[in-house]
């Protein structure tokens, strides 16, 4: 895991809320859409209290049997306990409000995390705003193994984050495809994020945490099920700006991934394979039921959902915040971005700005979604723009 500070602390003011939070994600489970309910009418604090003196005002699902079982679970609870201990790995627990959180989260509507548990050094809301999923089969085929890996490799030296389960199968070679070339990588849990599972998986998931971004709705030492891994493919389909489904067989998680994306408005595509193959058999009928868009490399990808950058240009494209605005960090890192068509390769950068590796890649793809920079081969160079910066 990563042991480096976090981006920034939470404002003072906003620690209450945060402590609130933080206790709500033990009590329910992810998407828990009457939590989701309360929380829209009152602060945390408020919720949390009421839970405890037993004085729940009347809404929708706020059953007396419900309400017991928050309380039950609220006599063990130690937010204290569970922010440190995610501080520990180098990470931090974002809620709703704070300038890290994805507003595009905000669709899910009452099922809306409560909060993110992240470990990484990453903003989340800046490297999600040019994302997309690769996600597929666990049981994969060497032929899915290899497109995953590829598709993602194609789209990361195009800047674009790629964002999938840390799973086995095309999970995996999505992460590893993006990493092989230097690139961004996000991986969405569906248990916490200083528990790394599957077992088989752990460097790659202590890879994504140094030179990515880990995030989980649950909290620390929190193990997955298999109603938690369903619920976690909203996340990634709400985060993103599109998903790409590589391998799936008819009954597949990948498959409710693709329809959450599609309820979301966000694009779906699939990669066609054999047709001999019931690991394509889904990818298949949900293009041939219009549920998803053939593609082929990240050209076509990138294409699709680059698309709604233009759509949604207020919030998606362009340079979102001026140079002055930009974290110190990042600022260096932009400082040392030579003029050149060629640009320079990350470890050039590191040297001149005098920061890790790991942290000079992870504010290129800051700075690239704000519109400053962009990936070319294996270097990074400035975007050029009429009448200057």
């Amino acid at each position: 895991m990563n042991h480096r500070q976090p981006l920034a602390g939470p404002a003072p003011e906003a620690a209450p809320e945060r402590l609130a939070r933080a206790v709500l994600s033990r009590l329910g489970e992810p998407g828990d859409a009457v939590l989701g309910r309360w929380l829209s009418r009152l602060p945390a604090v408020d919720v949390v209290r009421a839970i405890r003196d037993g004085t729940v005002p009347g809404h929708p699902g706020a059953d007396a049997d419900r309400v017991a079982a928050y309380r039950a679970r609220l006599v063990e609870v130690d937010p204290a306990a569970d922010l440190e201990r995610v501080r520990t790995v180098g990470g931090r627990f974002i809620i709703p409000g704070d300038t890290e959180w994805p507003s595009q989260l905000d669709d899910l509507g009452d099922g809306r995390p409560i909060g993110l548990w992240l470990a990484g050094t990453g903003s989340l809301r800046l490297l999600a705003l040019r994302s997309v999923a690769v996600v597929g089969a666990r049981a994969c085929t060497a032929y899915g193994a290899h497109v995953a890996g590829e598709l993602s490799a194609q789209l990361a030296e195009r800047g674009w984050v790629v964002v999938s389960g840390a799973a086995y199968g095309i999970d995996a070679a999505a992460h590893r495809g993006a990493l092989a070339v230097g690139g961004m990588t996000v991986g969405v849990l569906a248990c916490g994020v200083d528990v790394a599972y599957p077992r088989g998986n752990a460097d790659l998931i202590r890879r994504i945490a140094s030179q990515g971004l880990l995030l989980s709705e649950l909290p620390p030492g929190e193990h997955p099920t298999r109603f938690r891994f369903v619920l976690r493919n909203r996340v990634i389909a709400a985060l993103t700006r599109g998903t790409v489904v590589v391998e799936a067989a008819l009954r597949s998680g990948a498959l409710s991934t693709a329809r959450r994306a599609r309820d979301l408005n966000r694009h779906t595509m699939g990669v066609a394979g054999p047709v001999t193959s019931e690991l394509s058999a889904g990818v298949h009928a949900l293009i041939r039921g219009g549920g998803a868009t053939l593609v082929t490399d990240a050209a076509e990808v990138a294409e699709l959902i680059g698309a709604i950058g233009d759509d949604l240009a207020p919030q998606r494209s362009g340079p979102v915040l001026p140079r002055d605005l930009l974290e110190p960090a990042a600022a260096r890192v932009l400082e040392a971005v030579p003029a050149t068509a060629e640009g320079a390769p990350v470890e050039r950068l590191a040297r001149q700005s005098g920061l890790p590796p790991d942290e000079v890649l992870q504010r290129l793809y800051e700075l690239g979604s704000l519109g400053h920079v962009e990936r070319h081969g294996a270097h990074w160079r400035l975007v050029r723009r009429r009448g200057g910066d």
